[in-house]
């Protein structure tokens, strides 16, 4: 018998977060043989892929691949007709595959997932992170789903060609575009709850990882097809990389124009933060009442973010995954 889900895993020296990842996946099978666990491993020298054989997983070598390119590798080696994609630093809830399947079998479905949640234990920067990128609730249609959160009708994945292996990120979003594009819906359902122990946990790494993103991101999103509702993320830094741009022309000439410069730095620095203000003013409504992080420390990531996406239209910064931290049995 086919197995009901294949989850797919792409990992590359991450054997403790791992670990926590495939034993919250063990924890959705009722039967045997009702999940089938494919690890792909990146080049890891650590002992990722022995972790992953202690859980059952069917382990994917690639000496060196794009983590767009590894769940491709996973999906084609999968027997299932739902593909799950989990990251390694990524825990779900023991329900998660009834969800999943729950939302794929709504009329007009090819994709279900939702947001990530923060790290329970993350420090203030992943606390103001997970509260700028909000919670999921309830269950609604979206444009688009993060991939180490989300099942797919393999027959779609298929279809569409899969992930584009030319992205080193922002694979998620074409992905989804392209099957929006097809016709079909995605839906986020706050059931498929799933905790990111990989969001970043310092502001140096939340501005090295969106000038990660960033380019990629603008790529994106003036690809056919085009989805209007991606245009602002892609416009904002633009603009920002102006204004900084202005900020520092300002700052140069100071010493000729004197306080006209300083009045062009301050006021490209203003208009630079208005869209900042915007989004932490966004989340603190979506949030509600009840506890949330301060309004201080959510504006300081979200300007550092900013200023990160920004900075990406002019410069790269390679991925370096943050060393992970020891996490505690589930």
């Amino acid at each position: 018998m086919k197995p009901r889900v294949s989850f797919v895993v792409p990992v590359r020296n991450d054997a403790a977060r791992l670990a926590t990842c495939l034993r919250s996946i063990v924890r959705n099978s009722h039967a045997p043989g009702q999940i089938e666990l494919i690890v792909v491993d990146n080049g890891s020298t650590d002992n990722s892929a022995a972790v992953a054989r202690q859980f059952g997983a069917r382990v994917v070598s690639v000496e060196h691949g794009r983590v767009s390119d590894l769940r491709n590798r996973g999906a084609s080696h999968a027997a299932s007709d739902v593909l799950a994609f989990v990251d390694a630093d990524n825990e779900i809830v023991a329900g998660w595959v009834y969800a999943a399947l729950a939302c794929l079998q709504l009329p007009g479905v090819a994709v279900a997932g939702a947001l990530y949640h923060a790290p329970p234990d993350g420090t203030w920067v992943q606390r103001s992170y997970g509260h700028l990128r909000g919670g999921p609730r309830g269950q609604h249609d979206v444009d688009w789903l993060g991939s180490g959160n989300m099942a797919v009708w393999r027959q779609t994945f298929e279809a569409v060609g899969g992930f584009d292996t030319t992205l080193e990120t922002c694979e998620d979003v074409d992905f989804c575009h392209r099957v929006r594009a097809s016709g079909k819906r995605i839906v986020s359902d706050a059931r498929l709850r799933s905790v990111h122990h990989g969001d970043p946990s310092t502001l140096r790494e939340v501005f090295s990882s969106e000038r990660w993103r960033g380019r990629d991101n603008l790529r994106v999103s003036f690809r056919r097809p085009l989805a209007w509702a991606s245009i602002p993320s892609a416009i904002v830094p633009i603009v920002d990389t102006l204004l900084i741009g202005l900020a520092v022309a300002g700052l140069l000439v100071t010493v000729r124009a004197g306080w006209l410069g300083l009045l062009l730095s301050a006021a490209a620095l203003i208009v630079f933060s208005g869209p900042t203000c915007l989004r932490v003013a966004r989340a603190a409504k979506r949030a509600g009442p009840g506890p949330t992080v301060g309004l201080l420390e959510a504006f300081v990531v979200a300007l550092v973010y900013d200023a990160g996406r920004a900075l990406a239209l002019v410069s790269r910064a390679p991925h370096r995954a943050a060393r992970p931290r020891a996490i505690a049995a589930s």
